[in-house]
């Protein structure tokens, strides 16, 4: 038969086996856990590189195309202030002229109806008969 200090020993063996066991099982795992990283992380770098590559590309792209539209922007402003500049000139060109006109005939109106009435006071500039 066992005394008590050699099954007190047994179980404690027996204690630190089951903890041997289930601390390699435990290594085991975080073994493979860092391997599938490791393999995951590679992959990921594989796929990153390309990526970048096309990133730096569209990249490119949009600011070439920037250069393009601020091209015509630019155009589009010179075409608008031409056109701003023509119309100022057309419409001093058409106005001048037209409120001559009108001042031609307002005068030549009034003259008229003086002419009818000698003795008819003029009334002054803007205001009407009733």
């Amino acid at each position: 038969m066992l005394t008590a200090g050699e099954v007190a020993g047994l179980v404690v063996a027996m204690f630190w086996a089951i903890l041997v066991c289930f601390l390699a099982m435990v290594l085991v795992k975080v073994a493979r856990l860092l391997n599938e990283t490791t393999k995951m992380v590679s992959e990921l770098g594989d796929r990153v590189a390309p990526l970048l590559d096309d990133v730096t590309a569209t990249v490119g792209e949009a600011n070439r195309r920037l250069v393009a539209v601020e091209a015509i922007s630019t155009d589009v402003k010179q075409v608008s202030g031409h056109l701003a500049r023509l119309s100022a000139i057309a419409s001093t060109l058409v106005t001048g002229p037209l409120i001559k006109v009108s001042a031609l005939g307002h005068g030549v109106r009034r003259a008229a109806a003086a002419r009818r009435d000698p003795h008819r006071r003029p009334l002054p500039a803007g205001r009407r008969r009733r």
